[in-house]
């Protein structure tokens, strides 16, 4: 006789969390927590904290309780000096991480990301760093604006002409560079800008949170 396969009509449903066997007395239980590791019993608590597992999950806990600990040290006693660094970093990762992501090679000298590679690929932190325009030390205003800021081999960040163009200097590649990325009309505007900009610690944590995430995000897009 064939058999009718039985068809259930309603799903079934958890009843709740899903139950787990305790490594101490091997007795079913419904964890109340998600790191619960044993029931509830306090000698197998007892009994699991003494186990070597139990003492290296303690351990690594421990070391992640004490590493956020450091963190939040570090952090109350950062000066606005280092807030600002945190800053500048995070926004100059962001424009290197785009300008490679979309193929630009070095502003000042023109060279591709190619042959930048083949020449200066064994240097120390990359071939590639990202340049101010007009730098910090002369035009602080300008230290976080993103237009002011390019992709550059190390070469010319470092202020060396091997690869500048013909009969110009780093700083005039760079112009001339710019001008053909942005336009003339947009370099002299951000030759023009002295807007004073006096960020605060939490303007400038917020700037630092803002653009890690980017780069995080273009990091993401481009590794799919």
């Amino acid at each position: 006789m064939k058999r009718t396969l039985l068809q259930r009509k309603t799903p079934l449903k958890s009843a709740g969390p899903r139950r787990k066997r305790c490594p101490e007395c091997r007795v079913m239980y419904a964890p109340v927590r998600e790191s619960q590791a044993v029931c509830g019993e306090i000698a197998c608590a007892i009994a699991h904290a003494q186990s070597e597992k139990g003492q290296e999950t303690a351990r690594k806990s421990l070391a992640q309780v004490e590493r956020r600990e450091i963190k939040v040290r570090k952090e109350a006693l950062k000066s606005r000096s280092d807030h600002m660094k945190d800053a500048e970093k995070a926004v100059r990762d962001y424009r290197r991480t785009y300008e490679l992501s979309i193929g630009s090679g070095c502003i000042s000298c023109g060279e591709s990301q190619e042959s930048i590679l083949a020449a200066q690929g064994w240097k120390t932190g990359g071939a590639f760093d990202a340049g101010h325009f007009l730098g910090k030390g002369a035009r602080p205003e300008l230290r976080l604006v993103p237009n002011n800021i390019w992709l550059q081999c190390k070469s010319c960040n470092a202020g060396s002409s091997k690869y500048a163009r013909k009969g110009q200097t780093v700083s005039q590649s760079f112009r001339a560079g710019l001008i053909v990325r942005i336009g003339l009309e947009a370099v002299e505007a951000l030759e023009a800008d002295h807007e004073p900009r006096k960020y605060t610690v939490e303007e400038l944590k917020a700037i630092t949170a803002e653009y890690r995430a980017k780069t995080r995000e273009l990091k993401k897009r481009h590794a799919a």
